[in-house]
């Protein structure tokens, strides 16, 4: 895998790691239904002593809603955006050494049929998605049904990295390093293979392509859409919701038709910019899902400077 090249690991490395360590085995220990609402409990906790990204998310609410929106609702969903994200952390380490039936006995999957008949078609699959409900729970389900890589950037720390990349793969996903990408998703596609990537992140101005989320240009990656144009792989949204009973609700939608120009610039922002409002209209449904905590709007147009 050489384009996974962490760092060698520091003193300040190893003492994170076996913290990491002795708190995974604790949460494995602890019965699940405790865990996710010891989680919750958390993210409350979290939400009122962090103010940074606490102030983050109120910022992104109410850039997103506006007076469309309450300032309480705004908080409410704020709070509970940080419950989702600690439960979702939480649950992907106490599942994290479960076998493959065990956990998708808490999964419930919607669209299979939509996956296994674009992979049919033998021109690769993109599967894209959001930092919406938990997002891990995609890759053990994904490639519990097609062969599936996801792209992913590694950790700063290498010796939990290791481990993560572990679980993640575990299940049979592959995961390919977000730092060049490129080679490994052509060859992925070219097999005929599903390749999944989060594009609702903020990217480097000069990374992006600026498409309108909530109404406010935000610099998004083009990556989807180059992989769609240079290879024909199918295009399908996927999200994963949390739903009562401690359960998830993996969704694979159809594959999107989107009649193309022929000139890539033009088809580039025109690809990013549907899927981008597919992620939007899923956020609006359950805005509690997202990870509000994210500057999504940071990278700026080269005329707002």
């Amino acid at each position: 895998m050489p384009e996974r090249a962490p760092h060698p690991p520091t003193a300040s490395d190893y003492a994170a790691y076996w913290l990491y360590k002795a708190f995974v085995r604790f949460i494995a220990a602890l019965p699940r239904d405790f865990v996710l609402s010891a989680a919750r409990r958390l993210g409350s906790l979290l939400f009122y002593l962090d103010g940074k990204h606490r102030n983050i998310a109120l910022d992104n609410l109410e850039r997103a809603f506006g007076k469309s929106m309450t300032a309480n609702k705004r908080r409410n969903i704020a709070l509970r955006s940080f419950q989702n994200f600690a439960q979702s952390i939480l649950d992907s380490l106490k599942t994290s050494g479960w076998s493959r039936e065990r956990l998708l006995s808490v999964i419930d999957i919607e669209g299979r049929e939509n996956l296994e008949r674009a992979q049919a078609k033998g021109r690769g699959v993109l599967l894209f998605t959001a930092h919406f409900g938990n997002w891990e729970i995609i890759v053990p389900t994904s490639s519990s049904i097609v062969p599936f890589h996801v792209i992913a950037r590694p950790l700063e720390n290498p010796l939990i990295d290791r481990d993560i990349f572990l679980a993640r793969t575990r299940h049979g996903a592959t995961i390919i390093n977000k730092l060049g990408a490129g080679r490994p998703v052509f060859r992925a596609l070219g097999r005929g293979d599903a390749v999944g990537i989060l594009i609702d992140q903020n990217v480097l101005r000069r990374e992006a392509v600026f498409v309108d989320f909530f109404t406010t240009p935000a610099a998004t990656t083009p990556a989807l859409a180059v992989f769609h144009i240079r290879t024909g792989a199918a295009i399908l949204p996927m999200f994963c919701l949390t739903t009562a009973g401690n359960r998830y609700r993996m969704r694979f939608d159809p594959p999107l038709e989107i009649p193309l120009s022929g000139t890539d610039e033009e088809d580039v922002l025109k690809i990013t910019r549907i899927c981008t409002k597919i992620i939007e209209r899923e956020i609006q449904e359950n805005p509690a899902l997202w990870l509000w905590i994210h500057k999504r709007w940071q990278s700026r147009p080269s005329h707002e400077r």
